[in-house]
């Protein structure tokens, strides 16, 4: 499996790429160069999510913040400044391709508060089905140094697994993981594969970030460790050239972290084995013989509830007769639901105020039990 195979790819730019770290300037040819990639992929049928480091870079420019320690009231007040500029530069190298750009600032909250999360998922997919393209940051200017995620590799991963991405490349500043540091070791070999994340793969890493850069190979193999988990393949590759994506799919040198099974697969079995139950969703025979079938559980097919659950709790889904027939992650809260029963899908926004979607769990949030 390679990038061209790739449906749902997420690209991750680092603040070293996109400014110049002598003169803090952008590096604008570079990502127009980059933008004629991306759109060349959009023409493929790949949908694209870009994360973007480079906010707190670009705004230490303009504010004046040259050295090389800043406080994290200047960074925030460097990503308040910066953050304009950087989505101003990208909308500007996507537009001349015809491409349509959308913002989506996120902080660790947002990824671990139920109704955040699936609020981001819906508006992430949202954007995709709608062809546009999310340029994604997180928000320096309200994350604090405990809660921030610290570098956008991993934040880059948690997207990933959040919208069940295929492919994820993070672009560096090197060709990939090497079996040492190959600035400092002329026999340094590249790894062109990673199935497991060994001791051995772990040790390899080196961090050496720059002054524009938080991360290095550590976050980058901590990423992988997201990535693999959630089903998504991981690539490194150097990001310094022009036209980096180009020549990945021309076959250029990279390493390529591979997962033991696919998003779907993936989410479903973390469903199935790691939550634990709220409550029970009721169904009838129509809906029972739709799910069966892969498809969404709506509104009309549910008879009753049982207990209590929030939007993005695991529920049981229960046959008239009380057997369990699946397990999922519902998107509407014990509550909500029960205002929607006897209703159509399309009754759900002019009832609740506010859609989640038509389906009261997706299809991809639905995992039949067995037997």
């Amino acid at each position: 499996m390679s990038l061209a195979d790739a449906k749902r790819l997420i690209v991750k730019v680092g603040s070293a790429l996109l400014v110049d770290e002598t003169t803090g300037k952008l590096r604008r040819a570079w990502l127009e160069a980059l933008a004629d990639d991306i759109a060349a992929l959009r023409e493929r049928g790949t949908e694209v999510i870009i994360v973007s480091s480079g906010a707190i870079a670009m705004g230490r420019r303009i504010l004046g913040l040259d050295h090389r320690t800043i406080s994290l009231a200047d960074k925030q007040a460097a990503a308040a400044t910066g953050q304009i500029s950087l989505s101003q530069v990208w909308q500007e190298a996507l537009h001349r391709n015809g491409l349509v750009m959308a913002q989506v600032l996120v902080t660790l909250e947002d990824m671990e508060a139920r109704r955040r999360y699936l609020n981001a998922r819906g508006t992430l997919n949202a954007l995709l089905a709608r062809g546009a393209i999310p340029l994604i940051n997180e928000n320096d200017t309200v994350a604090t140094a405990e809660i921030r995620f610290g570098d956008n590799d991993r934040l880059a991963a948690k997207v990933a697994h959040m919208i069940s991405a295929d492919m994820l490349v993070l672009l560096s500043d090197i060709d990939g993981l090497y079996t040492a540091d190959p600035r400092k070791n002329p026999d340094a070999v590249l790894i062109p594969e990673v199935g497991e994340l060994t001791p051995e793969i772990m040790d390899m890493a080196g961090a050496a970030p720059t002054m524009y850069s938080s991360g290095g190979m550590v976050t980058k193999l901590q990423a992988a460790e997201i990535a693999m988990k959630a089903g998504c393949r991981m690539m490194i590759a150097r990001g310094t050239i022009y036209h980096p994506l180009k020549a990945q799919l021309e076959g250029g040198p990279h390493t390529l972290f591979q997962p033991s099974e696919t998003p779907l697969a993936a989410r479903r079995h973390w469903i199935a084995t790691s939550l634990s139950a709220r409550g029970a969703i009721v169904i009838d025979s129509g809906a029972e013989r739709a799910i069966r079938a892969g498809k969404n559980l709506l509104a009309p097919g549910i008879a009753s509830l049982q207990g209590s659950f929030k939007a993005g709790d695991a529920v049981r889904v229960l046959s008239a007769e009380g057997a369990e027939i699946a397990r999922g992650i519902s998107s509407y809260s014990a509550e909500e639901t029960r205002q929607l029963l006897g209703h159509n899908s399309h009754d759900i926004e002019p009832i609740l105020g506010f859609s989640r979607g038509n389906a009261i769990i997706h299809s991809d949030d639905l995992v039949l039990a067995e037997g």
